[in-house]
This record gives structure tokens, sequence and C-alpha cells, in this order.
């Protein structure tokens, strides 16, 4: 293939060679000098202009079209010898690379069909295997199925660069496979999935897929009276959930002055742009009780914690009507768990739960070992679910679908359900929260079979046990802004608590300065719809696993840090009848948080 596209560039050459000679054979005869030189120069200008054709591989419609181009950008200049030079310095040069490309990789793909064409037409040698089947969900040549047969080597260093080197820092750490934190009873847990990973495993979004967010939508149009409908609505609902579960009969406008101690009803935030503290706490009411905002004098409250955009009830006093001092705080209280009429098998094995959550990619290297290493670990488990959190790459779409495709090869073996959520890092995916789920352009029939795409933040339903997911680091944003005193509880249980109390996966507001909010999607697809049985927030800040009002939060921190490995999370989970007494127990048996 490659001798006869050389001859056909050979013939091409010799035939401009030959009308080229007869023309200056022409024009030689000729007995005015100035017209003899002018075409003389002009047939050079023609001969290096074919001699660009062929060595750039360029049909003549497609370099008129570049010379035009150079052209108008030089100010109409003529077509000499000079210009011409200059032309193919500018233009012609860089597209010399980019031509050789081409041109090998078809040479390839030609070869690859001669290959197919005789391996078709001839008889297999004795002992050779079956040559696998070819089918438009899973086209596979030689080459390709080499490529596609191991992960390690769709994601080595030199599928995406030829200078990456592997991250000595990475490859040199220490502890692996060391466990750092735990949950429930975890001695003699075999850290296996069932017999037939995967099989029978249901995933699905809680709310169904006509309720949930499935698809992208437009963004950046919301107007500031639309946020405060969206805000007013969020204390209404949690205000009569709360007049309801604490018996108050009703609340009183926040201004209004009284002799008498009253109890309001608000959302809490600051009275400048700084950072909350005990004396710029500002109640802002809704609508019905004033929709005004007044100064909060926390001294005579013993304990409390307390963030911008919190609902909250207050009972005190407010003689003046221009400061609340508060002398009792209500919180809100969660939602109940999911309650399903299914019956539990007397012997029904117990689910395998990996999570982990990106980057997964050190940030001194462009190797994915740390994907390799977690992809090692799902197939020496066997896990049945695996819940696999943003960013799965900082870097471009087509790489992320290299990676996809990568983690689901990797993991054919053991066959388990594989649920991607997105982060606001991924690069190729829509900066805005709530966030659309992950697309894949030509999934297969695996993947459709295997593969989950579910939107920042959700609730899964995983054979019977509920799952909040988030990727966004609301750990973080809401550790910055929360204010406590005398609550003898730590940071982190503070704000899980909140979340849950407050019904929403992001109850900050306003935002970080990082986020790009939606606030009537927030309000369709941000919310609880009920206390899931397991939270899962991962962060920067250190891994943990607890139980908060019932509910068990992991944040099984990330597979990277930087240069270093991190760390991600197992569960072993199963439906639970109710006890004798009627107490709930948790579907969650044990938990851990492992070094990758």
């Amino acid at each position: 293939m490659f001798v006869c596209i050389l001859k056909q560039q050979e013939k091409l050459h010799a035939a401009a060679e030959v009308i080229l000679s007869s023309s200056m054979s022409i024009v030689s005869s000729s007995s005015s000098m100035d017209f003899r030189n002018a075409c003389l120069n002009r047939m050079k200008v023609w001969k290096n202009l074919v001699e660009q054709c062929i060595c750039n591989r360029l049909q003549a419609q497609e370099i008129l079209h570049e010379w035009v181009a150079y052209s108008a950008t030089k100010h109409g200049v003529k077509l000499t010898m000079d210009t011409l030079e200059q032309f193919e310095h500018e233009v012609a040069g860089p597209q010399i690379l980019i031509c050789i490309t081409n041109y090998l990789l078809n040479i390839i793909r030609a070869e690859e069909e001669e290959e197919d064409l005789l391996e078709f037409y001839s008889t297999p040698a004795k002992g050779s295997q079956k040559r696998p089947l070819t089918t438009p969900e899973r086209p596979h040549s030689k080459r390709t199925a080499a490529l596609m047969a191991s992960p390690s080597i769709l994601l080595s260093p030199a599928s995406f660069s030829p200078n990456a080197t592997p991250s000595q820092k990475y490859s040199q750490r220490g502890g692996k496979g060391e466990v750092v934190a735990t949950f429930g009873a975890v001695q003699g847990t075999r850290w296996v999935g069932r017999k037939d990973p995967g099989a029978g495993v249901q995933v699905e979004i809680l709310e169904g897929p006509e309720d949930s967010l499935n698809s992208s939508y437009k963004y950046m149009f919301q107007r500031l009276r639309d946020v405060r409908n969206v805000l007013t609505e969020k204390i209404e609902e949690l205000g009569e959930g709360l007049r309801t579960h604490f018996s108050i009969e009703e609340f009183s406008p926040v201004s209004l002055p009284a002799q008498d101690s009253i109890t309001v009803l608000g959302q809490i935030c600051c009275d400048s742009n700084g950072k909350l503290n005990a004396q710029s706490v500002l109640l802002e009411a809704g609508p019905e009780q004033g929709g005004q905002q007044v100064p909060v004098d926390l001294s005579e409250l013993k304990e409390y914690s307390l963030f911008p955009g919190q609902v909250v009830v207050m009972e005190g006093m407010n003689t003046t009507g221009r400061k609340l001092v508060a002398s009792k705080f209500y919180e809100a209280v969660p939602l109940p768990f999911y309650s399903s009429d299914m019956k539990m098998e007397t012997d029904e094995e117990p689910l395998n739960v990996l999570v982990a959550c990106g980057p997964y990619a050190p940030s001194d290297s462009l190797t994915f070992d740390p994907l390799l290493d977690l992809i090692n670990v799902i197939v020496r488990d066997r896990p049945d679910v695996c819940l696999l959190k943003g960013q799965v790459t900082e870097t471009f779409e087509n790489i992320f679908t290299r990676c996809i495709e990568s983690i689901v090869d990797g993991t054919r073996s053991v066959g388990c359900q594989l649920v991607f959520v997105p982060s606001q890092r991924d690069i190729h995916h829509h900066f805005i929260y709530p966030q659309p789920p992950f697309s894949l352009p030509h999934p297969g029939k695996e993947q459709t079979q295997r593969v989950t795409l579910v939107p920042d933040p959700c609730t899964l339903l995983i054979d019977g046990v509920t799952i909040g997911l988030t990727s966004t680091d609301i750990l973080i944003h809401m550790g910055a802004e929360e204010i406590s005193c005398g609550t003898g509880s730590d940071k982190f249980s503070r704000i899980l608590k909140h979340m849950l109390t407050q019904r929403s996966y992001y109850p900050l507001y306003p935002p970080a300065d990082d986020l790009n909010m939606d606030y009537e999607k927030l309000q369709s697809f941000g919310q609880m719809p009920l206390t899931p049985d397991i939270l899962v927030v991962p962060s920067e800040m250190r891994y943990f696993v607890k139980d908060v009002v019932g509910c068990v939060c992991v944040n099984p921190g990330r597979l990277t840090k930087g240069q270093v490995g991190g760390t991600y999370g197992r569960l072993l989970i199963q439906r639970s009848p109710q006890s004798e007494d009627g107490k709930r127990v948790s579907p969650c048996l044990t938990a851990q948080v492992v070094k990758i």
C-alpha cells in the first residue's frame, strides 16, 4: 500500500515536470526578452506551487484557498518567488506535520483493512485462536484490540503525552492498603462482593427518571426575584415543619415591637459582605412575617450553631423592633428515612459498595497510575457497586471518554455496576450546580448495562438502601461560614446535621464564590426527598465515617492529594427489617476508609 502511494506521487511529479519543461521550451524560443523573462519567472512560481502540493499532499483547490487567505492578511500581495517562499514558511510549513500524521494514519487503516480481508479469505492456521466477533458497537481490529485489551496501555503516559513521566512521590508512597477509618463491626469482615457481583443489583435514582435532572439545561438566565421566590418558599416550607413539630401556634413579625416574648421565623444572614460572627447575625423573615431584617443578640443563648441561609425559629424579646434578644433557639428536624414493603430474604448477602473520588491522576504527572491501582482493587475485591465521583479528568472530553472505556473494560471480569457522578472540576462538563449527568457519545451494550450516569447531587436507591451523593465540597464551603457556641460536637458533625435538618444538599446562601448556582434547579433537584441511609460527602478535609442523627456519613477523601496517594471508601450494606422494639436498624453494616 505504502509503495503504491509513493509511485503515484512520483508519477504526478514527473507529469508536472514534463508539462513545465515543455512550456519553458516554447517560451525560450520567443524573440521578446521581457516576455521570455516574465513567463519563466511565472513558471518557476507554478513549479514551486506544484512541489508544495505534492510535498504537503494538498489539492490545487486547497492550496489556492490557503494563498487567497494569506494574501488577504498581507494586503493583497502578488504571487512572486519571494512572497511564495514567505508563504511556504508561514503557512504551508506548519501543515506538513499534520499531513504526515494523517497520511501515516491512513496507511495504518489501509493495512488493517488488507489484513482483515486476507484473514477473511485465508484458512486459519492450526492451533490458532478463534477471532473475536466484531459488532457495530465494538469494532475491533488487531491493533485496536491490543490497545483496548489492557487499561494500563490505554491510560499509559504515552497515550496522552510522549513526555509524561510517572509521579515519583506517588510511586514511593507508603501505607498501601492501610485502613485509616472504620465504622461498625469490622472484625472478621470479608470485603468481597456477592458470588456474581452486579447481577440483579438495582441502581436507580430515587426520584425516578421523570423527576430527576437527566439532561443539560440552559443557565445564567435566572432573575433576582426568582431567587427570592425560591428562598421564600424554602423559609415557608421548613417553617411549617418546625411549627408542626414544636406545636407553635403562630409566628410574629420580626420587626414588630413587643413587650412580651415572641416566636419568629426567618433565615440567618450576615449584616455585611464579610464572614458571619456573633455580632453580625441578622434574621430575615419571609413575606408573611413582614419580610424585614432584624439584628440578633445571641448573648443569652447557651448553645447555637448558625450559618448563612439557615432557616430557624427563635424565641426572645424585641421591645424596640430594632433588635431581637434571642433566649431560645429551635433547629429544624430531618425528614423520615426510606421504608420499603419488600421483604428481605433470610439468606440475602450484603452488598459491597466501593466509593472513590477524584482526581484520579497526581498533580505532577499525566499518568493515571492511581486510577489503574483503583481498577486493580476493584478486580481484587469484586464489589457489587462502584460509586466514582468527579473529577474523572481535568482535561478534555475525548480523554474522559477513554477513561470511562478503560474503567469499563478493566472491570469487565468483575461485572460490577459503575455509577459516575460529575464534578465542578471536570473541565469538559457544565460548570453549574445542580450539575447534569455526564453523557457518552456512543455507548456500547456493556456500558448501557453496567454504567449509570447521575447528576450532582442525587439520591440513589440500591437494593432498598438510599445513598445521598454530591461531589461539591460542602464541608469546606459551610465550614468557612458556620459559627457555633457550646454545642459540644465537632464541626463536621454540625455541618452534616445542618444538611440533614435543612433537607438540602447545599443549604448555604449565598454560595461559595467558586460555585455557580441555579436556584430554580436547586429547588427542584438539590433538595433531599428524605433522609438518606448513607450520605457521601467527599472533601479536601480529613476523611471520616460517622453516624449523624441515624445517617451514616462518609468522607472517603480523594484518590490523590496533589503529588501523593489518597484514600477511598468501602461499605457493606444490607436492607434491614424493623427490630422487635420498632427501632430502626441502619442498613450500613460496616464501613472503612482505605489508603490506595
